[in-house]
């Protein structure tokens, strides 16, 4: 997915058949996913905790964050350690497993049936997250380049790890029910973990490096970085000792406050890379990535506001709690994806089709592979929808959901429309 940083990138950078496959994979599922959004419009508004819903933040979450994320790391982790990938076998494999389980767990939760098909899903899902953890683990240890990014990315995956085994225990505890409580009841701690320990850990991680870079930026501040991740990983651990202990909802504003200031720390961060930059013109896919760093804010302010209704009336905004799950996996994530997609899987492409030909032949530029106007409007649409399926949800306008779900499978046709393009280029000589 990444394009070679650094020196000697042919023995750092890891083939592209071990990281297409994650990118095919992660493209039809979020296509997959807009579809069902779009036949499952009504059923979905009417509750967080029921099968359509509970599908489809799975095929968002896994489908298309976490498995673009797993391919992409394959790529980028070797580069950030100047050293190689220990294992093609071990990312294969965690794409076969990981490929394998995810309809399965997806299907247990359509069907909301808990048996065997979520719980053999949930086990090949959490051994897909082994292999690559010990790829990532070992990758590192055998490199003798210390790379705080590459913690972020490990430690993210370990984050990942304990969320998959919370959530397989969940699934078990329908049935046997060994669990003190039922299964919702720790719902809270499964996303919370997964959304915060894994997706916000490694976005930070990954995209403290690579928004830099990609503004042509000579800004770095490494013990920023550690300050974030010191205050994301205190939060998530204050966040554990509270939900466990069942103190009062009070006591959640400290890890609230840990991992925002966490945030605005990377929000500065990608600030000060913006106002070093060489390359004054920002072009439309590090736009959409900015846009994805201002919109981790909003994720914190809609839990604010849900912890903050329920100290004061004791029950729970379903509208409120329901928007605040869509500007997770349809907001931020998506919008960091839209826009790192065509920022680094042009380079995986050009490296592909034009690596024997480079010093020999005039070739074209990364950036030519795919419709810049296709992006254009993918862009365009993504916004739009986006915007107005919080809107009706919160202000309760039904006739806007369906406008607003159309506008984001329009999006995800399009994504898939120029990924495709991409992929099927042929040499081109200039």
């Amino acid at each position: 997915m990444f394009p070679p940083i650094g020196n000697n990138t042919s023995s750092t950078t890891t083939s592209y058949k071990v990281v297409l496959p994650f990118y095919i994979y992660a493209a039809l599922m979020f296509l997959s996913a807009t579809t069902f959004l779009v036949l499952k419009t009504n059923d979905i508004t009417k509750h967080y905790f029921q099968p359509y819903t509970l599908a489809i933040t799975h095929m968002m979450a896994l489908g298309w964050g976490t498995m673009i994320i797993l391919g992409a790391s394959h790529q980028l982790v070797p580069v950030l350690i100047e050293g190689r990938l220990f294992s093609n076998g071990l990312a294969y494999a965690s794409f076969v497993l990981a490929a394998t389980g995810i309809p399965m767990l997806i299907y247990g939760f359509f069907s909301f049936d808990m048996g065997w098909p979520a719980q053999c899903g949930g086990e090949l899902i959490i051994t897909a997250i082994i292999c690559f953890l010990m790829n990532i683990g070992i990758s590192i240890i055998k490199s003798k380049t210390e790379s705080v990014h590459a913690i972020f990315v490990f430690t993210a995956s370990v984050w990942l790890l304990l969320t998959a085994l919370i959530g397989l225990l969940l699934i078990y505890n329908f049935q046997y029910h060994f669990l003190p409580d039922d299964s919702i009841e720790y719902l809270p701690l499964h996303a919370h973990l997964g959304v915060a320990g894994w997706f916000l850990l490694l976005i930070i991680g990954v995209g403290s490096r690579l928004i830099p870079m990609f503004l042509i930026s000579k800004y770095s501040n490494v013990s920023i970085l550690w300050w974030i991740y010191s205050l994301i990983n205190a939060g998530l651990i204050t966040f554990i000792i509270i939900f466990l202990n069942n103190l009062r909802r009070q006591f959640f504003s400290i890890p609230i406050l840990l991992i925002t200031t966490g945030v605005l720390l990377f929000a500065c961060y990608c600030y000060r890379g913006y106002k070093e930059r060489i390359r004054k013109k920002v072009d439309e896919q590090m736009k959409m990535s900015l846009l994805a760093v201002i919109m981790m804010i909003l994720p914190i302010i809609f839990l604010v506001f849900i912890i903050l209704l329920l100290l004061i009336t004791s029950s729970e905004n379903i509208n409120l709690i329901i928007a605040y799950g869509f500007v997770i996996f349809f907001g931020w994530i998506t919008a960091i994806i839209l826009g790192m997609t065509f920022k680094t899987l042009p380079f995986i492409i050009w490296n592909k089709v034009y690596h024997h030909l480079a010093g020999k032949h005039k070739t074209p530029n990364p950036k030519d592979l795919f419709s810049a106007g296709v992006f254009k409007w993918m862009s365009l649409s993504f916004i739009a929808g986006f915007a107005l399926f919080v809107c009706a949800v919160l202000l309760k306008i039904p006739f806007i959901l369906k406008p607003a779900v159309f506008l984001l499978l329009i999006t995800a046709f399009l994504y898939n429309w120029n990924v495709l393009k991409l992929l099927l280029h042929k040499p081109v000589l200039l």
